[in-house]
């Protein structure tokens, strides 16, 4: 049995005590336990005890159609349980005129075996006809109870789609999300900054302005309400895309939201840096301005946002995001943040006083777990519930350097930014496997659709 002493456990409020371990499972909780001949003891004095951390938006090992993700699901697994994170949910992306079940074979093959956080899929879809449809009804059986949808880029699919996609989720009970851009004017204002000849990384945000978010976050709640069904806006990054959720809620549709680190601590300024630096910061949607940035921070503090993820998607600043060098458009979309998005929000968000660290676990454990059906047996700490553990040193201040991440991409859009504490110890399935902040036990995920 393993047994963690004298930490400051984080529930429904923060108090000392202790968990005891054995197996898989949480076996008990109480102020104090003894440890018995053999046990092991952890102690956490000093720490915060939280639950094992899930991110709900990552990108692993993800091919487009010029060139493949920096990180693996073996490297991108390793940064996210260094980072606190012991859940992850990639995305399956079915090929053109493929199946769904071949999605899931592919990414079951890609991640059997090599990963060192638990994981499970969201399934995009990326057509739409009678097969599709009836496989949707197929995928809970395989543990995949997400879907996502594209409102942009050449995967989208079209509203009267989208519409009947949504029905079948709800008749599977699932949750269907989706990237809110409106594809139509992205390409239009692409074509316009490109034949102005605005080349450089500055024109990127210009080319996916908040109104093309805001715009198709309204059109998704009206197809939901259409639908009579929940819908889920993922990575929102406006405060004009945060006003439509707030009207579309008004009116009574059930909308839920999921925003990203880099909205909440960088801004739009970074694609004004020298050189090319700025392609570093081209992802979609874009930064947005400070004011953006201040809206969304107040609606994570109000509750008006359920979950913080990460939309990992790293390319390599050399070989990948420069394929954009003399063309903007060409730069692959996406950034890595999977290792560090515990400590910078835990800086960010609970050291500045925006939020409780009950808060912090709610939005990056315990609602995510809830969403995606895996919950009371993740996103908690409780008797019965998996021994996914992260004790968090609260002391200690570091900066984040890409010369010293786990994650396997040659930058990071946090370089140089101070954040508070660190992750010390990290329980995967009751198995110490980060000790004293160092990966000591790889590989030992386990799929968590059947959680």
């Amino acid at each position: 049995m393993i047994i963690i002493k004298n930490g400051t456990l984080v529930r429904d409020i923060e108090y000392k005590g202790d968990i005891a371990v054995e197996g898989k499972k949480i076996v008990r909780i109480a102020k104090s336990i003894e440890p018995g001949p053999g046990d092991r003891v952890i102690d956490a004095q000093g720490c915060f005890v939280f639950p094992g951390f899930i991110d709900a938006h990552t990108h692993f090992q993800m091919k487009n159609a010029i060139t493949t993700t920096a990180d693996s699901f073996e490297t991108g697994t390793r940064a996210a349980v260094m980072g606190g994170t012991t859940t992850i949910i990639n995305f399956a992306s079915p090929e053109k005129g493929g199946t769904l079940r071949a999605a899931y074979d592919e990414s079951m093959k890609k991640a059997e075996g090599c990963c060192s956080s638990n994981y499970r899929f969201h399934m995009e879809i990326v057509d739409w006809n009678d097969s599709i449809e009836a496989e949707i009804q197929d995928m809970k059986a395989l543990g995949i109870t997400s879907f996502k949808v594209y409102m942009a880029y050449d995967i989208r699919i079209d509203d009267a789609a989208i519409y009947n996609c949504l029905r079948a989720v709800k008749k599977a009970g699932g949750l269907l999300g989706a990237h809110c851009e409106n594809g139509d004017l992205l390409r239009a204002k692409t074509a316009e900054l490109k034949k102005n000849g605005e080349l450089t990384p500055a024109a990127h945000p210009k080319s996916h302005p908040v109104e093309a978010e805001a715009e198709a976050i309204s059109r998704l709640a009206y197809i939901g309400r259409l639908a009579d069904y929940p819908v889920h806006v993922v990575h929102l990054s406006s405060a004009d895309g945060l006003a439509e959720l707030r009207k579309a809620r008004l009116m009574g549709i059930k909308i839920t939201s999921e925003t990203c680190p880099q909205y909440l601590v960088l801004d739009e300024s970074r694609y004004h840096l020298p050189g090319f630096e700025s392609a570093k910061y081209v992802m979609s949607p874009p930064l947005r301005s400070k004011s953006d940035q201040a809206a969304i921070l107040e609606a994570v503090s109000s509750g008006e946002i359920q979950t913080i993820a990460t939309d990992h998607c790293s390319y390599n600043f050399a070989g990948q995001k420069s394929l954009g060098l003399d063309d903007f458009s060409k730069i692959p979309n996406g950034a890595p943040g999977v290792e560090h998005r515990v400590p910078l929000m835990y800086t960010a968000l609970v050291c500045s006083g925006l939020i409780t660290t009950v808060r912090l676990v709610e939005l990056m454990s315990g609602n995510p777990a809830r969403m995606y059906h895996m919950y009371p047996r993740k996103g908690l700490l409780a008797e019965g519930s998996d021994a996914d553990i992260v004790i968090y040193q609260r002391d200690g201040e570091r900066r984040i350097e890409a010369a010293y991440q786990a994650q396997n991409v040659d930058y990071t859009p946090y370089e140089g930014m101070s954040v508070k504490g660190s992750v010390k110890f990290v329980l995967l399935n009751g198995i110490p496997i980060v000790e004293n902040g160092i990966l000591t036990k790889p590989d030992m995920g386990e799929y968590a659709g059947n959680a």
